[in-house]
């Protein structure tokens, strides 16, 4: 998401287009109670941004929950209100927005959590509590003062110098609830803010605090920045922070360099986060973009100085797809085929290049296609976006490599249709014909017939893996007892 190019910012009272805004106007002056609207919805419509939230955050200095029942009861078609009574709180979707209501309040912290207590308070108190000056500015609502702006932090001011502050003393606000040192990092990588100084001097103050926030608050924060459309600058942040080392330690492990008989290898942290901004200009896929940010996790574990050859990370593609499952489960992102989708693409990431060669057999194409399956274009996306080097030359030659890579699978797929093949003899078939119960057999019979599918012995076609199949067989010393061959032939 960008922002525009603009001369200035528009009117604060433009953001109140929305048919919604008039209608908690109208409620607020029935329970004559002054409303607001605050936070992001106003950043992102100063900004006029491309994309802007859509989440909008009403704040009443009084109940919140009434005038959300009474907003909805207004709307056509109605949405249904959730009520957070502890909390004093409601919200609810309608159309393409989700609206939520809260009582103006002040909150104090207990050191071991960030769950804060919360006192009713005024509108100044919750442009307090709020995490940024650009996310504190706030537009009244009521029919009295309907497109008020009220800045009492310079958030306007933060915004046209595209600078990310706290309202407060940033150590006390980073302290008080550590979550909001990543969220600092994600509107900077998101905006193209810079943080301020003696923000970013809190932050790194902070960094540990990180520990008593839950892994999937930090993971919503980490996707954002993931998703962004250089999340390279959030990463750095994170690093410069100390924020990288807590969540992302095998990350952290990646940086630096090391020299041995003048041969260096290359910062591979730099190299990584590269990768990333090299595949987010290609996709929106954030598992494609996580596969790019693990490619190369497990370099440290296997680096090695071979006299002769240099620095070498043998195997560090198959111990890398080894950690992604134990990294995706601590930081509790999801254990299911997205991260076998990460895991593969780690595993294959560097197959693709020992096709480049003109030598390479068909069988090495056909295996490669039939490992990566459906998934083999967003592969060879990865290995274009993991050519970082500094040499144009050097990077058109990998380029045009992997062109002719591309030509060579297609032309395999055409041919031979071996990308997801399913075996055309099935365990059951070998159990029909050969009269045998389940057993190893059956699996070293389907496997050898993959084998020869994928080696080019026999073609993708069910009469020839059939017949191949009894050829196998009888060195197994089993007979048919069933021909499903004649059984299948049409009856005349």
């Amino acid at each position: 998401m960008t922002k525009k190019n603009i001369p200035a910012f528009p009117d604060p009272e433009h953001c109140l287009k929305l048919p919604l805004f008039k209608i908690i106007s109208e409620v607020s002056e029935q329970f004559d109670v002054p409303a607001y609207v605050v936070g992001g919805f106003v950043r992102d419509c100063l900004l006029q941004r491309d994309n802007p939230s859509m989440d909008i955050d009403i704040v009443v200095v009084g109940k919140g929950i009434d005038i959300a029942r009474e907003t909805a009861g207004r709307l056509s078609p109605r949405p249904k209100v959730s009520i957070f009574r502890n909390f004093g709180t409601a919200m609810f979707h309608f159309k393409n927005m989700e609206i939520d209501f809260v009582g103006a309040r002040k909150e104090s912290y207990r050191k071991d959590s960030r769950k804060p207590v919360v006192e009713d308070g005024t509108l100044e108190d919750d442009q307090k509590r709020r995490d940024f000056t650009i996310n504190a500015m706030a537009i009244s609502l009521h029919p009295n003062s309907y497109g008020r702006f009220l800045d009492p932090f310079n958030g306007m001011h933060d915004l046209q110098n595209k600078i990310i502050r706290t309202p407060l003393d940033p150590d006390i606000t980073f302290s008080d609830d550590p979550l909001r040192m990543l969220r600092a990092i994600r509107f900077a990588t998101q905006l193209h803010f810079r943080i301020a100084p003696d923000v970013f001097l809190a932050m790194k103050q902070n960094h540990e605090r990180i520990r008593i926030v839950s892994m999937e608050r930090i993971v919503i924060e980490l996707n954002k920045i993931m998703m962004s459309d250089k999340p390279s600058t959030g990463f750095l942040l994170l690093d410069q922070s100390g924020l990288l080392k807590e969540i992302l330690p095998e990350l952290d492990a990646l940086k630096g360099v090391e020299t041995r008989n003048n041969v260096q290898h290359k910062d591979v942290f730099l190299h990584t986060i590269q990768v990333l901004d090299n595949i987010s200009r290609k996709t929106e896929n954030l598992w494609l973009r996580w596969a790019a940010l693990l490619h190369d996790i497990a370099k440290p574990a296997t680096k090695k100085f071979i006299r002769d050859q240099g620095w070498t990370f043998h195997g560090h593609e198959y111990l890398g797809s080894k950690m992604v499952p134990k990294i995706f489960r601590r930081l509790k992102l999801p254990m299911n085929d997205k991260m076998k989708y990460v895991q593969k693409l780690v595993a294959l990431h560097l197959r693709p290049i020992a096709l480049t060669t003109s030598e390479v057999t068909d069988s090495a194409v056909r295996r490669l296609l039939f490992e990566a399956g459906n998934d083999i274009d967003d592969l060879m996306s990865l290995c274009e976006a993991d050519i970082t080097s500094k040499n144009e030359r050097k990077v058109r030659q990998h380029l045009a490599n992997f062109k002719v890579v591309r030509e060579k699978l297609k032309t395999i797929e055409e041919k031979d249709a071996v990308r997801n093949f399913q075996p055309p003899v099935t365990g059951e078939d070998i159990m029909k014909t050969f009269g045998i119960p389940p057993s190893r057999t059956i699996g070293i019979l389907k496997d050898a017939i993959k084998e020869a599918i994928l080696e080019g012995a026999i073609r993708n076609d069910r009469k020839e893996a059939y017949l191949y199949m009894i050829d196998q067989a009888e060195k197994l010393g089993l007979e048919v007892k069933n021909n499903l061959l004649e059984e299948e032939k049409d009856p005349i």
